[in-house]
This record gives structure tokens, C-alpha cells and sequence, in this order.
């Protein structure tokens, strides 16, 4: 026998046996001091029924008419009687009656008496509907809702106090059609509300079915006014609808809540909003149940370091003395295990002389003994060993990362070194290049490589030098700095440490970050590097440091001296195409669940993307667009829809959107002014458009854009050497009396700046006075002197990129650049012409044609 009550609903299990129904379950109502028994018709003469506290067996009539935990074939039987034309209205103040559930009522108001009196005496069915303010004494037709339920009166029974409590179930829902009286009570037509329910081969109105038990089990298990043994009664429902009803009826939620879900005429629809309340309600429980247990843990933690710290006061007082020698023992042991030298070994000892010396209760008690445990878990002379095979480590490099051949050998040549010296003190590497093209995981390949542990930590806006070095132990909340933590933590003095982000340290009333680097990035230094905390010497001179940059130009000159630049340049589109290929798309199929037989993307559509909807040098707006296409397909599969699994440009376009970034294409030459120039970003290399116009004044030039000094500087000089050479370009000089020039550099709110753009800025302005052509698909970058040379400038291979992606087909540049473009592979240069020079009437000759421009404007 089994015995469970809930808010107004005990459940009893019987074991029938002999009447071969091994599960039946019945519903019992508790009502004051009164058991009302509710059971199952059967096909037998008489039912014998147990009832608790002190009742005797009691034995009730077949006919009675009480009605247990629906099945589906009473459901079905409940669903076509026939609705009665009109009802009398019973309104509900605190609650809402569901179909096939059963209810407790207590009737107090006059009217509702005499409705259930009379009710009762005749048909027994009357309409239940809820009020929409409960305060509401004499409730008229405009205080009720609309919807109800019709239902049958059970049993009622006379309270000591005068009131009457009647138990009602639920038949089948309603709506009142019109009110055809209000007394002595109210009276209304009514018509029946149509429920469309799901299919017999709904599966996924099946699994909605199923989560809603699984919840209500949840939310059984985490109320602890609920007994675990009402699990049986939701476990034993068979009628999905009555299931949706039976829990929608016992949920702790409001009146207008409960009158939302009735009037959900969509079976499907209300279960999912049911499920959707029981999610809110098990979030409560469980929230309220985690506060509650923090809370008793608080103070049940409270309490009892209270009781020791008394208690240990106590004993301290009567021994006169302090005792932790279990402690200190474990130190000890830890002590004999370290691989220290005498130096070290001294200090330890003298530290630990003087923590056995100190009262616990004492706040520096607490300070050393941190110090000690850091002094201990410091791998003072401990090493992982090296893995020299320098054939696997380029399978590794070559494995994780595409391209980068200059780097790769670059560090294969280190580990080269470091096999056949063993001893070699680790130089510091700075790789720097635009983000996104693998830097910062080119170190986690050199220590997998190697078999050393791999350590990072992030430089960017450090701005306190005490997060190099640490603060000094007497202060509170002292620390040590983040280089000695991270040995800590890698447990080895040689690990792989990666120095991310170093360009973007800053500078602070704290002092300077990149000044306390110093030491650390010094392998003629490191062997000793100390640590305010620590207060000795800790050899970093088997650390392998790499750090990374965007740029080279906002590290201190002191550090970048100290560091070898290996300066890594972006991807052409051959390659980022090979990347998401081989890298890219396996990684984030896996990280999306999906696999290769659920998505194909070909080369073709790699090449669109790359092409059409990323503007950089590295791969990481590439991996954010493929993980883009990837999600659309994921979000097909889990809900079972169709979709394309090899992926058309139709498909790219429809999840991506239009191509984006067609502007970064070389325009036509039909207008005087407009030269396309070369610039490098620190997410790689872009094009500049130099544009310039004229117009009547007197000889003003005036610059937009949103330049910089140097830049303004160099489109001075440009206009400079045009006055002092204008017979070397067919010009009046008086011309350039008469006319103003504006000369601007497009996408205004982009800072700019720096020398580059000079030869540019002069082929712009001789292209507007003499209004010839520029010609077609031409690019240039180059720096310009008042004498008239053009100087070299940096940043050629990004640049070189960038005018590939913009289907540049000649490049001017400066004849000493031609050593840049000689490091250069031959593939990156495919389908460019290079033009070098080294006077400013070379590029003239070279930019411009003979051709005039359509309209062109006739200067006097």
C-alpha cells in the first residue's frame, strides 16, 4: 500500500491480485477532518475500500458515481455526451477546472448554494467558469471569462460552519454563447469549444508528452511538499490530454494563467505552453533549493570554524604555546623532495624557521605560509624532457598550420640547434603579423612539437608592472607576478610561454610592463629573474618565450632589441581556401555536431566566401562566415528539414547575404584624379583611393580624409614639386594660380597616415592639371622627397595581397623595394607586372597615358 497526498490529492496503490489487476490507482480527498473516497466503476456487485485515520473498511455501492484518474476510453465516452443547450454558471473565484480533472469546492455565497442544491437534485452537470476578479462578491456576465467547463457534482457535503463543499470533475470545455439569466443565479446558452487534437502518429506531440512527464517528475523530486511517491500517479496516467489537463490543474500558477491554457483550443499548442511553465517552475525549485543549501552550508560552515577557533584558543591559552606540527611535518617532507640548491635551500630554511616562530592567529601567519606553499610548488630545477625528433615536429607544424614555410623553418632550425647544443640558452622569438593568421598557435605546435607544456598569457591593456614581477609579500593581498604563476602552473622550468598581445601594453602611474620585460626577455639575465614575491632568483633561461604583435612600431626599443622578429604576412586566397578546406571547415563541423556526410562545401564556393564577405589578411572573419554556413545546416538537421547538403553560391548568398565587400575592387579610369594607391593596416594590406578635384580660386589645396601629419606633409610635397617642375609636365604655371585643388582620401572616418601614399598623391594631382587618363588596373605605393626620388616604404608583401584581391595587374614601386618582392614566393606574384623607379618623372610617365578623359575640363 502506498500512500501519497498533494496540495488537495492523496493517491492510494492497491494491490488487486486476485482480480488480476496488478496497478490500479485511486484518488482520495482530504477535506477538514472528512475522507471522500473516489473509485473505479467495475463489474463487480460491491468495491471494499481503505481510508486512513481511524476510519474503519467502509464498504460503498457499485453506482456510486466517482470517478478515478482518467483512461483513454472514459475520456473518449466523456468527449461525445451531448452538450445541454444551456448550463447554470457556477463562478470560481481562485481557480480553474480542467476536463476530466476532479475538485474540491467551497461554496459560501448564497447563489452558489442554491445552484449546487438545486443542481444536485436534478442532472447534476453545471458550467464552471473562473472570475476575473476574485473580490468580485456578486459576480454579473461582464466578471466571468468566457470559457469554462462543464461538469458533473460528484458528492456534496454539509461543513460545520454552514458552507457546503462539493466535488466536481471536469467533462468537456465551453463557451458561453449568451446570458439568459442572472437569478436567482446565472444562466447562459452555451456551445461547445471544437479541440483539435494530434494525430495517433504524432511523434513529436509524443515526445512533447513525454518531457512533460519527465518535468513533472523533476518538479516531484525538488518540491519538498511534494512526496517522491506521487511519481507513481504521473507515471500511471494513460490519457495524454487528461496528462496535460491533470498537471495544468495542480501547477502553482495564477487564475489568468490557467484560464490562458484552457482557452488554447490547439492540443499540441497547450502542451508546449505547459511545458513551457513547468520549465519556469523547476528553474524556481531549483534555484530556491541551491540558495537554500548555500545558505544552510554558510552557516553550518560558519558555525563550526567558530566552535574550533574557540577551541582551539582554549588550548593555546592552557598550553601556553602554539601547536602545528602536522603541518609543518608535511612541509618538511615536501622540502626534501625539491631539487634545490644550497642557496635555495637556505632560504627555505630560514623562512620556515620563522613561520614556526609566529602565532597562527597572526595575519602574517597566513602570508607565509602562502610564501612557503609557492616556494614548494615552484619547479625549482625540474625539466621535461626535450623531443627532438625534428621530422615529427614538421608533420606538426605542417599538420596545424598552412603556408607559413618562413616560420615553420625558422623554428625547425631552433629546435635544430637546441638537439645538437642541448645547453642553448632559448633566444626570444617575436612572431608579428596582422590577427588572424596563426600566431599565438604556432607556439602551441612548437611545444606539442617538443613535448614541453605550454603556458600563455595574455599582455593586452597590462598596465601595472606588479603583474611582471609581483607585489612585494608585505603588502595585503600580495601576490606573485604572472610569469612565476605561469611556471607554477606549467610545473615545468622549461615550458613553451607565449607572450600574447606584447605591442598592446600600456603604460600607468603603476609603472611600465614592458620595462619590467625587460629582464624576463633577456637570456643573458633571465637565469635570475626576481620576483618581488618570491624574493629570489628563479632561472628562466630554459623557457622557450614567444611573443606575438600586431606591430612593431608600439614596442619600446630596449624590448624589441632584446627579441628575433619573425614577421609572418597574410594569406593569399589560394591559401585561405586551402585552410578552410583542410582546417577550418573539419574543425567546426566537429564543433557543430555535424560531420562530414551532413555538409560539402567545394572549392568554388570557399573561393566566394573568402572573396565576397571577409577583408582580411588572416582567417578568423573566415572561420566566423564558414561556422555562419554551418549553423544553417545544423539548424535544418535538428529540426528534420531540407536542405542542401552540398552547398550551391545560391545557399551562401541565402545565409550570408549579397557579397559585402565588392567596393575593394580597382575602379575604371575615366575620371582625371583618381589613383588607386597601396596601404598597409594592421589587419594587413588594403587599397587607398586618392581622389582630387578643381575648381576656381587661388591656388588653395586643401586635404580631407581624416589624415594624418605625414600624410598631409607628403600631398604638400607633391604639389610642391608640380609647381617648381611644371615644364616638365606641359603646365602653366599660372594655371596653378588660378585654381584651387581638394585633394581627399575616401572613408573619411578611418584614421590615416604615413608616407606611402606619396607617389600616389602626385600621380593624382598631375592626372587632374593635365586631365590624361590613369591608366587601367594600375596600383602604386612609394614615398616622395622634394628633390623628386621616391623612397622605399614597408608592408610590400600585404600590400602585394591586397592588390591581388583588388585584380590590380601593374604595381609601381621604388627600385629598392625589388629586393622586398625577391623574398617573395613566384605564386604570390602571378598575373602582376612590377614597374621600379626612382624619380618622381618615372612614375608619371608610367601612370598616365597620352589619352585625355571623357569631358575633360579645359583649364585657362
Amino acid at each position: 500500500m502506498l500512500y501519497i497526498e498533494f496540495t488537495h490529492l492523496i493517491v492510494l496503490y492497491i494491490d488487486f491480485y486476485s482480480l488480476g489487476k496488478s496497478e490500479m490507482l485511486y484518488l482520495y480527498y482530504k477535506i477538514a477532518n472528512l475522507k471522500v473516497v473516489l473509485t473505479l466503476k467495475h463489474n463487480m456487485s460491491n468495491h471494499r475500500i481503505l481510508t486512513f485515520d481511524n476510519l474503519s473498511l467502509q464498504e460503498f455501492d457499485s453506482e456510486a458515481e466517482l470517478i478515478p484518474l482518467l483512461t483513454p476510453e472514459d475520456e473518449e465516452e466523456m468527449s461525445n455526451e451531448e452538450l445541454p443547450a444551456s448550463l447554470p454558471i457556477l463562478p470560481l473565484r481562485n481557480t480553474v477546472l480542467f476536463p476530466g480533472v476532479v475538485i474540491p469546492i467551497s461554496a459560501g455565497r448564497d447563489k452558489s448554494i442554491k445552484l449546487i442544491n438545486e443542481a444536485n437534485a436534478g442532472d447534476k452537470i453545471i458550467g464552471v467558469v473562473a472570475q476575473k476578479n476574485e473580490e468580485d462578491e456578486d459576480p454579473t456576465k461582464n466578471d466571468i471569462h468566457q470559457v469554462g467547463t462543464v461538469a458533473r457534482i460528484l458528492r456534496v457535503l454539509k461543513m460545520p460552519d454552514g458552507n457546503i463543499t462539493v466535488i466536481l470533475q471536469g467533462k468537456k470545455r465551453f463557451e458561453i454563447d449568451a446570458v439568459i439569466s442572472e437569478k436567482p443565479y446565472l444562466r447562459a446558452s452555451v456551445k461547445e469549444v471544437a479541440e483539435k487534437r494530434p494525430g495517433k502518429h504524432d511523434t513529436e506531440f509524443g515526445a512533447i508528452v513525454d518531457s512533460i512527464k519527465e518535468l513533472a517528475i523533476q518538479i516531484i523530486k525538488e518540491s519538498p511538499n511534494i512526496p517522491t511517491e506521487a511519481t507513481f500517479a504521473i507515471k500511471n496516467i494513460e490519457s495524454q490530454s487528461f496528462l496535460i489537463n491533470f498537471i495544468s490543474s495542480n501547477m502553482n500558477l495564477s487564475v489568468e494563467e490557467k484560464q490562458n491554457l484552457i482557452t488554447i483550443n490547439v492540443l499540441k499548442e497547450r502542451a508546449l505552453e505547459t511545458l513551457r511553465y513547468m520549465n519556469i517552475e523547476l528553474q524556481k525549485l531549483e534555484l530556491k533549493n541551491d540558495i537554500q543549501s548555500k545558505v544552510r552550508f554558510d552557516l553550518d560552515q560558519q558555525q563550526r570554524e567558530y566552535f574550533l577557533h574557540q577551541q582551539m584558543k582554549t588550548i593555546q591559552e592552557e598550553l601556553g604555546g602554539v601547536s602545528n606540527e602536522q603541518e609543518f611535518e608535511e612541509m618538511r617532507i615536501r622540502a626534501k623532495s625539491q631539487k634545490w640548491d644550497d642557496k635555495t635551500q637556505k632560504h627555505f630554511e630560514k623562512e620556515f624557521s620563522k613561520m614556526q616562530r609566529m602565532n597562527p592567529q597572526a595575519p602574517d601567519f597566513g602570508i607565509q605560509r602562502n610564501y612557503l606553499d609557492l616556494f614548494l610548488d615552484l619547479p625549482w630545477n625540474s625539466y621535461s624532457k626535450d623531443n627532438f625528433d625534428l621530422k615529427n615536429a614538421q608533420k606538426i607544424l605542417d599538420r596545424d598550420h598552412f603556408g607559413l614555410d618562413d616560420v615553420k623553418k625558422r623554428m625547425i632550425e631552433h629546435l635544430a640547434v637546441l638537439k645538437l647544443r642541448n645547453d642553448m640558452k632559448s633566444p626570444i622569438i617575436c612572431l608579428t603579423g596582422p590577427p588572424g593568421v596563426g600566431k599565438t598557435s604556432i607556439g602551441k605546435s612548437v611545444a606539442e612539437a617538443l613535448g614541453r607544456e605550454y603556458v600563455r598569457i595574455s599582455l593586452g591593456g597590462l598596465r601595472d608592472e606588479a603583474e611582471i614581477r609581483g607585489h612585494r609579500k608585505t603588502y595585503i593581498g600580495a601576490m606573485p607576478g604572472r610569469i612565476i604563476q605561469s611556471i607554477k602552473k606549467a610545473k615545468s622550468s622549461n615550458p613553451v610561454f607565449i607572450l600574447d598581445e606584447i605591442d598592446k601594453l600600456s603604460v600607468s602611474n603603476q609603472g611600465d610592463p614592458s620595462s619590467a620585460l625587460l629582464e624576463v626577455l633577456d637570456p643573458e639575465q633571465n637565469n635570475q629573474f626576481y620576483d618581488n614575491f618570491l624574493e629570489m632568483g628563479f632561472d628562466l633561461s630554459k623557457v622557450m618565450f614567444i611573443a606575438t604583435s600586431n606591430t612593431m612600431t608600439t614596442i619600446q626599443p630596449a624590448l624589441k632589441d632584446r627579441m628575433e622578429v619573425i614577421k609572418m604576412s597574410g594569406y593569399t586566397t589560394e591559401e585561405k581556401v586551402e585552410i578552410a578546406r583542410k582546417h577550418l571547415f573539419p574543425k567546426q563541423l566537429k564543433e557543430h555536431g555535424l560531420t562530414a556526410k551532413h555538409l560539402i562545401i567545394g572549392k568554388k564556393q570557399f573561393e566566394k566566401i573568402v572573396e565576397g564577405y571577409t577583408r582580411e589578411s588572416g582567417v578568423r572573419s573566415l572561420e566566423q562566415k564558414i561556422a555562419q554556413v554551418i549553423r544553417n545546416a545544423a539548424k535544418s538537421v535538428a529540426m528534420e528539414e531540407d536542405y542542401n547538403i552540398k552547398i550551391t553560391d545560391a545557399d551562401i548568398e541565402k545565409v550570408l547575404g549579397a557579397p559585402k565587400l565588392e567596393r575593394d575592387k580597382a575602379e575604371g579610369n575615366d575620371v582625371a584624379g583618381v589613383v588607386t594607391g597601396l596601404a598597409w593596416t594592421s589587419v594587413g594590406g588594403d587599397i587607398l583611393f586618392i581622389e582630387s578635384l578643381i575648381s576656381k580660386g587661388k591656388g588653395m589645396l586643401t586635404l580631407t580624409g581624416n589624415l594624418g601629419t605625414v600624410m598631409k606633409e607628403s600631398a604638400t610635397i607633391a604639389l610642391e614639386y608640380i609647381k617648381a617642375n611644371a615644364s616638365l609636365f606641359g603646365l602653366d604655371q599660372d594655371i596653378l594660380n588660378k585654381y584651387n585643388i581638394h585633394l581627399h582620401v575616401p572613408e573619411g572616418a578611418t584614421p590615416k597616415d604615413g608616407p606611402s601614399a606619396g607617389i600616389a598623391m602626385l600621380t593624382s594631382l598631375i592626372s587632374l592639371l593635365t586631365q590624361r587618363k590613369i591608366k587601367k588596373s594600375v596600383a602604386m605605393t612609394g614615398e616622395i622627397t622634394l628633390r623628386g626620388k621616391v623612397l622605399p616604404v614597408g608592408g610590400i608583401k600585404e600590400k602585394i595581397l591586397a592588390a591581388k584581391r583588388a585584380n590590380i595587374k601593374e604595381i609601381i614601386l621604388c627600385l629598392e623595394n625589388k629586393n622586398d618582392i625577391e623574398e617573395i614566393k613566384s605564386n604570390y606574384l602571378e598575373g602582376l607586372t612590377f614597374h621600379y623607379v626612382k624619380e618622381m618623372h618615372e612614375v608619371i610617365n608610367i601612370a598616365l597615358t597620352k589619352e585625355k578623359v571623357k569631358n575633360a575640363k579645359i583649364l585657362d
